[in-house]
């Protein structure tokens, strides 16, 4: 068969090589063109620099990022107001107001509380000042009116917890933040701003050269002579590179010159990542380029010629490992095919995810309460259920910013609505321009050991989603087909063993791993230090001083606590924040002196732990969903050595 430079009678000789006649004639489907483009690609490595924050706006991570620290990192207050016992004020009302007496202190930021808010006090408090100890609740200023100098009268009930954000409820410590390959933007800046991070791996933007070709072409600015054109592909392929990712190098337009073109090309593939044209792709005697490709590199010439309208000359080829593409001559053309199969290329060089759409229609799956006569946004994050997409609300309060960085998108609710009811379809409003949705949905309680297993998947190229709303919460959502698998850590307090009985019909077990629950405290508590469980917990409930901090309901650590306590309800019962890291910041922080967490997070804090139970963090596989690809990776990476090694390194043992 003929090569390809026979039909240029004063080509160079070595030009003859590498490249047939039939690759010019053959008409690829998009789809394999650019699967033939992608495979001589990668995979490959991520170039990556360190860069400070101001300047990280727009680039992809190319490290996981773990939080140091537990965000907030103590409990704070959500509104101007008096930190109360909410015991104290539980039958408060308009009618009925509760005098409470002030302790004297006023709790501003930055200022560290002193007094103890004992039974029938309350303390001074701003907004974001941290909870003193002793109280539970925080009763906004406008629910109150003061009595003299020294009182208050509050005109309004409130629970454990209200109007307060636990320690480490937005990003606890040792929590996965931020996966490599997340792109950077100001709720991404903000949120290692929060962690004090000052500095982070970017993937560096890959250099892409533009070169425009063609005797007519004439550069913007400049007079226009008979028969001449403007570069219109030379500016604004160079924003559509800077657009996605790369850095672009515009080095002018270059006539149909074979020996001027060449010796372009080439000082561009030393310079640069990549390079692209537009113009000279055909077959005429004046398209010259993708002649000079065949004398550049191996492979060469990829694909030339696309079952695309418009599109159809694009020519792509890889030269000693740099893309190289050579657009349409057309404007309209040079950007069809620029942004539907080069930019999927720029943007995985860059460690970029790939462009998406705007609007979605999904599902809210439980009933989500608004105010009256304020449109309210809530963030959510969609997952695929049996009926469509299912929009889970991932607000954890007005000063998290990881509802940002969890979230897709957003959903209205009118000012004139107090609810969104469950099952209500609604609009999307998506963060990217277009949705992509996770291979693997994990929906339950959450366990550091988790992000282990994931890494694996990840990095695998598969995109796994958790949500963390515990465990009865995750068989809700396992039973309603939302999720592929619940993690789940529930004790059957009649049979003593863990989660079996839970399930029901569509879900079968899956063994995760062991992690020892046990009594955490401050070292050298004598209460505590050298005592079994029993006898420490004994010793804490006849000390009327001795503060627990407990979990919320629904919690499988929850249930744990109330079966130790046998009934019981001491000081500090009704404290109930929802991670186990806020558990141990709150006894380290000496606002409780003793709650139950699990031993990877007491050691992290350096608190004393006493063992108390080993419980099973299993998973509740939705069987109807066994059989899908990431369900399978998810099962088989549960089983690899390097996944069980990090989990017994971390303080887990593995099923």
């Amino acid at each position: 068969m003929k090569s390809s430079s026979s039909c240029v009678p004063d080509a160079p000789p070595h030009s003859r090589q590498g490249i047939s006649q039939d690759q010019f004639l053959a008409i690829l489907s998009r789809e394999e063109a650019l699967a033939r483009f992608q495979a001589a690609l990668f995979p490959r490595p991520v170039p990556s620099e360190k860069r400070l924050l101001a300047d990280a706006l727009g680039l992809a991570l190319s490290d996981d990022i773990v939080a140091p620290i537990d965000v907030p990192l103590f409990d704070r207050s959500n509104v101007d107001g008096f930190a109360v016992r909410s015991a104290d004020i539980a039958a408060a009302s308009e009618v009925g107001p509760v005098r409470l007496e002030l302790t004297g202190e006023t709790i501003h930021c930055g200022t560290a509380p002193v007094k103890m808010v004992e039974a029938g006090l309350a303390t001074v408090i701003a907004t974001g000042g941290p909870m003193p100890r002793g109280a539970d609740a925080v009763v906004m200023i406008e629910h109150t009116q003061p009595v003299g100098d020294n009182a208050v009268e509050v005109r309004r009930s409130a629970s454990p917890g209200h109007s307060v954000s636990y320690a480490g409820s937005d990003m606890a410590r040792g929590e996965m933040l931020l996966r490599a390959g997340t792109l950077i933007s100001s709720r991404e800046i903000g949120m290692l701003a929060a962690c004090g991070i000052a500095s982070v791996a970017v993937a560096r933007k890959p250099r892409v050269a533009v070169l425009s070709t063609g005797d007519e072409l004439v550069q913007p600015g400049e007079p226009l002579p008979p028969a001449g054109v403007y570069d219109t592909n030379g500016a604004i392929v160079s924003a559509a590179v800077a657009e996605n990712g790369g850095e672009a190098d515009f080095r002018g337009a270059i006539t149909d010159d074979e020996v001027r073109l060449e010796k372009a090309m080439r000082e561009a593939l030393v310079d640069c990542d990549m390079l692209i044209l537009s113009g000279g792709t055909s077959k005429g005697a004046g398209d010259v380029s993708h002649r000079i490709i065949a004398r550049l590199g191996k492979p060469g010439i990829i694909a030339h010629g696309v079952a695309l309208k418009p599109g159809k000359p694009l020519c792509l080829a890889v030269c000693d490992g740099k893309p190289v593409a050579i657009l349409p001559g057309f404007p309209t053309s040079a950007m069809f095919t620029f942004h539907d199969m080069i930019v999927p290329v720029l943007r995985r060089m860059a460690g970029l995810p790939p462009r998406a759409d705007t609007h979605v229609t999904a599902r809210v799956p439980l009933r989500i309460a608004s105010e009256l006569g304020r449109a309210e946004f809530v963030m959510v994050s969609l997952v695929e259920g049996e009926d469509g997409l299912v929009a889970y609300p991932t607000g954890k309060g007005s000063g998290a910013i990881t509802s940002f960085t969890q979230a897709d998108g957003f959903l209205r609710i009118d000012a004139l609505a107090d609810h969104l009811s469950a099952g209500m379809e609604v609009e999307v409003t998506l963060f990217s321009p277009h949705l992509h949705l996770p291979d693997l949905v994990i929906i339950g309680s959450h366990c550091p050991g988790l992000d282990l297993v994931l890494e694996a998947l990840v990095r695998a190229g598969l995109m796994a989603r958790t949500l963390a709303v515990g465990s009865l919460g995750g068989l809700t959502a396992a039973r309603r087909g939302e999720c592929d698998l619940a993690p789940i850590h529930l004790l059957d307090e009649k049979s003593g063993v863990y989660n079996v009985s839970y399930l029901g019909a569509g879900l079968e077990l899956v063994p995760g791993w062991r992690r020892m629950q046990g009594v955490v405290y401050r070292s050298g508590d004598a209460r505590f230090e050298s005592r079994s469980v029993e006898d420490a917990v004994a010793a804490a409930l006849s000390d009327p001083d001795c503060l627990i901090v407990n979990r919320n309901q629904g919690a499988g650590t929850r249930i744990l606590i109330d079966r130790l306590l046998g009934g019981a309800r001491p000081d500090g019962y009704w404290n109930q924040p929802r991670s186990h890291n806020a558990v141990a910041a709150a006894v380290a922080q000496k606002r409780a002196d003793w709650g139950v967490t699990i031993a990877p997070v007491a050691h992290a804090a350096g608190l004393g732990f006493i063992p108390l139970a080993e419980e099973h963090y299993d998973f509740a596989l939705v069987s109807a969903r066994k059989d899908r690809p990431a369900v399978q990776a998810f099962l088989q990476a549960l089983q690899l050595a390097k996944v069980r090694d990090a989990l017994g390194k971390a303080g887990f043992r593995p099923a």
